[in-house]
């Protein structure tokens, strides 16, 4: 079961993804331009490797979404009052709209997604899932302890 739970949240991971960038393409954004804008939306200011962090990406790939994130005028690289080496990454008013373009279409390609499941099923699913989450980030803290 556990090779196959794998997979098929890999899959379903892989297909909202491709479905969400289908509809995305109409606004201007990618799938990992609207993931840097919502990041930014949850986290204002964040630095360009915290973001590349999160994204789980190379640093200077990174720093050419945000590049063209601040061509498209949705983010603006302001100088970290701490660090004047580094520069703090926050949304421009121009995003927002943007934004909520993207929070539509995200919550239609959901709908249809979850097409078929009644709503006491969409709520063990998102419970199951912050279970299965917050098992795995434990997994990961405990052992990041240990190793010091």
């Amino acid at each position: 079961m556990s090779e196959s739970l794998g997979f098929l949240l890999s899959d379903v991971s892989r297909l909202m993804r491709r479905r969400f960038d289908e509809r995305a393409r109409s606004s201007g954004a990618s799938v990992t331009q609207w993931r840097v804008l919502k990041i930014l939306e949850r986290q204002p200011g964040l630095n360009q490797g915290q973001i590349a962090e999160i994204l789980e990406v190379e640093p200077i790939s990174c720093c050419r979404m945000i590049d063209r994130l601040e061509e498209s005028n949705f983010v603006e690289r302001r100088r970290d009052p701490a660090d004047r080496r580094a520069w703090r990454i926050h949304l421009t008013d121009e995003a927002r709209p943007v934004l909520a373009e993207l929070h539509v279409l995200a919550g239609e390609m959901i709908e249809d997604a979850l097409e078929g499941l009644t709503p006491s099923e969409r709520d063990a699913l998102v419970t199951s899932l912050n279970v299965i989450r917050s098992n795995l980030n434990k997994t990961h803290e405990s052992k990041e302890a240990a190793n010091g």
